[in-house]
């Protein structure tokens, strides 16, 4: 069964613009609590359908990596990449945007598809026993971040 956290912040700036931010690896860390950026891999120089990249991520002395494939890039509309970790799965982040009056707003997703036991053994590596609670309180502080920075220009 897949559980979904959302989360939605409305940001004064065009969606091209928080498009090109979200896509953007490198400045990812600028946002997230949890990531440190990330690079394209194995030949990848973009956001396109089927592009590996590795994320870099922490949670207090706690460091890992993680390999994702984009699964969705549609500009300026949507962005979104899975995490499979073999039979034990994984998870699918997105970013929807819809232009607003004001500039956009963005909808970032968790959809959790981690078996039972990648559940149980998970904490070991990230720090994290509650990642849907966990995800909710970064997500919304890394579209408030993204917010900021998309808005000053």
């Amino acid at each position: 069964m897949c559980s979904k956290v959302t989360v939605t912040r409305e940001i004064a700036a065009s969606p091209q613009r928080v498009w090109a931010m979200v896509s953007d690896l490198d400045r990812m860390g600028e946002w997230s609590p949890e990531n440190d950026g990330g690079r394209w891999i194995r030949g990848a120089t973009g956001p396109e359908v089927g592009a590996v990249f590795e994320g870099r991520n922490h949670k207090g002395w706690r460091r890992w990596r993680t390999r994702v494939t984009v699964i969705a890039s549609d500009q300026p509309r949507r962005f979104a990449f899975r995490l499979q970790i073999g039979p034990l799965g994984g998870c699918d982040w997105s970013y929807d945007i819809e232009s607003t009056e004001r500039g956009c707003r963005v909808t970032e997703s968790w959809f959790d598809h981690r078996t039972w036991f990648l559940k149980k053994v998970g904490w070991v590596a990230s720090g994290v026993a509650d990642r849907a609670s966990h995800n909710r309180a970064t997500m919304d502080a890394t579209l408030n971040r993204l917010a900021e920075a998309a808005e000053r220009g």
